[in-house]
């Protein structure tokens, strides 16, 4: 294993794209199934590998090997401080994340947690939807469900709540239907690094989409990889259970996006991740790896596609004075801009609706002055590009201190 790193070192450039292009090969010979499906892939076990890694050996966040979120992340509001000081220390120090999942305009809204470990994001998000909304947190390991579930009662009386609003599910987060999750059932669904993990990206994505309202929304922080990974890579245990293993081409979730039907992928963040484990950086090699956070959307058929001046009307919880959407939008309240037919339908069938005023740019008065013409500006959607430059070494851990702080990647 040495000895490769060392040669892909030496010949980075030709070696590399040689690899793409054997590794992109092998994807259309599997008949339609995504690359990372179980069935290419040889069946690894990477379920009991990955329930063992997260159930037996890892008991708090410093046990990770690599620690993917050490980069450092924007202030947070205030009620995201709060929301995550209110959740129980045994919680959060069993987070293994690699981002804050926090979308906005949550308020009565029903969320899907794919991957909820040890409850930290339920029970924050549990706080923001409010006893009339609902969390629910599903993941595969026995013993973080069981740590999860043991604190309902806690932050139901902490929230001051007549009754849960959070329940945990052991299950498959490519199998949904088998732990009765129905067609239609949630706003909004996230994911906090572990996609990455699974061996079916494409089926996950399939079932997110079943359950998801027209409409809604799925807000996930995964770890993606600047190509094509090799098998050196990806059978690697360790590797795989720090995320890293597992993680995707960033262009191949554009492609499975598409194939399920869900919208063109808006990057909202990204972050570089440093490999500072000697090992392992002996096995990556020149492999470079993100950890991103995008926004999919279930946009109706029946929603025009149409291109549209948007007016903010300040009105979400948290962003009176400006919303800023994903890299490419920022919405200030009352400036109209215009938005392309994709963004335009998003605003337009999701629990944004009332938030923004939509008018089609094509209806206007022939010479009207009223709205803004669409700047020409590059589309950001490749996520190493928004991180270009040094990588961030040394940055403080992703415990509970730094992530209420606002300092660490959460």
């Amino acid at each position: 294993m040495v000895m490769w790193s060392r040669r892909l070192r030496k010949h980075a450039g030709t070696l590399r794209l040689g690899v793409c292009r054997k590794l992109a090969m092998a994807r259309e010979q599997c008949s339609g199934r995504s690359f990372s499906s179980s069935a290419c892939s040889q069946d690894l076990g990477i379920h009991e590998d990955v329930k063992d890694y997260y159930g037996k050996r890892l008991k708090k966040t410093e046990d990770l090997v690599l620690n993917v979120c050490v980069t450092p992340a924007k202030a947070l509001p205030k009620y995201l401080r709060d929301a995550l000081t209110a959740v129980h220390e045994d919680v959060s120090s069993r987070y293994y994340g690699c981002g804050l999942v926090v979308p906005e305009c949550l308020e009565n809204c029903w969320i899907l947690d794919l991957g909820s470990g040890s409850g930290r994001d339920c029970y924050m998000l549990s706080k923001l939807v409010g006893e009339k909304g609902h969390v629910t947190g599903i993941d595969m390991t026995d013993e973080q469900v069981q740590v999860a579930a043991k604190f309902i009662d806690y932050h139901t009386q902490k929230f001051g709540f007549s009754q849960p609003n959070v329940d945990f599910l052991q299950g498959y987060i490519e199998k949904l239907g088998d732990v009765g999750l129905k067609d239609n059932s949630f706003d909004i669904i996230i994911s906090n690094c572990v996609i990455n993990l699974s061996p079916d990206k494409k089926a996950v994505l399939k079932e997110a989409y079943r359950v998801l309202k027209d409409g809604g929304e799925m807000y996930f922080s995964d770890v993606y990889a600047d190509c094509e990974l090799p098998d050196t890579i990806r059978t690697h245990k360790v590797l795989w259970g720090e995320c890293l293993g597992g993680a995707l081409w960033w262009k191949d979730l554009f492609k499975l996006a598409k194939e399920v039907g869900f919208s063109t992928p808006r990057l909202a963040t990204a972050h570089r991740i440093p490999v500072t484990n000697k090992e392992l950086q002996d096995l990556v090699g020149d492999y470079k790896f993100v950890s991103a956070t995008y926004r999919l959307f279930k946009i109706p058929a029946s929603c025009p596609r149409e291109k549209c001046s948007v007016t903010y009307n300040g009105s979400i919880r948290g962003f009176k004075e400006k919303l800023e959407f994903d890299v490419n939008y920022t919405f200030n309240g009352g400036e109209a801009v215009t938005a392309d037919e994709e963004m335009a339908a998003v605003l337009k069938s999701s629990r944004f609706a009332d938030a923004f005023a939509v008018k089609p740019v094509g209806k206007m008065a022939p010479g009207s002055t009223e709205y803004p013409p669409t700047k020409s500006k590059e589309t950001i959607v490749d996520p190493f590009k928004l991180t270009e430059g040094p990588e961030v070494t040394g940055a403080p851990s992703c415990g509970r201190t730094s992530s209420v702080q606002g300092k660490g990647c959460c």
